[in-house]
C-alpha cells in the first residue's frame, strides 16, 4: 500500500499531471463540496518550484471556473424556486440586500473560507451579472492563493527564490 502511495504522489508532482490535478482539485473545492486547494498547488509548488506562477495561474482558473459553476447552480435554484414558489419572499434576507448593494465587487470575497462559495451561488441567485462577477471572483482568488502559497513558501526552512 505504501509503494502505491508512493506511487501516486510521484505521478502527481510530474509537472504535466500536477497542474491538470491542481486545475481539478481547485474547480471542486469552489463549489459547495468542503475542500481545500491550497495544500495541492503548495505541495506541486515545494515540489517544483518553478512552477511557481503557472500553479497559482492555473489554480486560480480552476477555482474562478468553479465559482462560475456555483454562480450558474444558483441561478438555475433561484429560477426554480420561483416557478415552483411564484414569490420572491427570499430576497428580503439581509445578507441578500447586501450583496445586492454592493453588486459584483462582493465577489471579491469569494476566497473567504465558509462563505466564499455561497456567495458565488448568491450572486447568481440575485442575478448579478456574470462576466463582472466572474472577474471579481478571479482578482480575489488570485490573490489568495498568492498570499497562501506564496506566504507558505517562502516562509518556509530552505525555499528556493523565484
Amino acid at each position: 500500500m505504501e509503494a502505491w502511495l508512493h506511487s501516486l504522489l510521484s505521478t502527481l508532482a510530474v509537472p504535466q499531471v500536477g497542474l491538470v490535478t491542481v486545475f481539478v482539485v481547485s474547480l471542486i473545492s469552489a463549489t459547495l463540496l468542503p475542500m481545500a486547494s491550497v495544500p495541492a498547488v503548495y505541495g506541486l509548488v515545494k515540489l517544483n518550484p518553478e512552477l511557481f506562477w503557472p500553479a497559482l495561474l492555473v489554480a486560480t482558473a480552476g477555482n474562478t471556473a468553479g465559482g462560475g459553476i456555483s454562480y450558474w447552480m444558483g441561478y438555475g435554484i433561484e429560477r426554480a424556486y420561483e416557478k415552483l414558489a411564484g414569490r420572491e419572499e427570499a430576497r428580503n434576507a439581509r445578507a441578500l440586500a447586501w450583496l445586492e448593494r454592493f453588486g459584483p465587487p462582493a465577489c471579491l470575497l469569494s476566497w473567504l473560507p465558509f462563505v466564499g462559495d455561497p456567495l458565488c451561488a448568491v450572486a447568481g441567485w440575485l442575478r448579478l451579472p456574470f462576466w463582472p462577477c466572474l472577474m471579481y471572483m478571479a482578482i480575489g482568488k488570485f490573490l489568495r492563493y498568492l498570499v497562501y502559497v506564496g506566504g507558505l513558501y517562502w516562509a518556509a526552512p530552505g525555499a528556493l527564490n523565484l
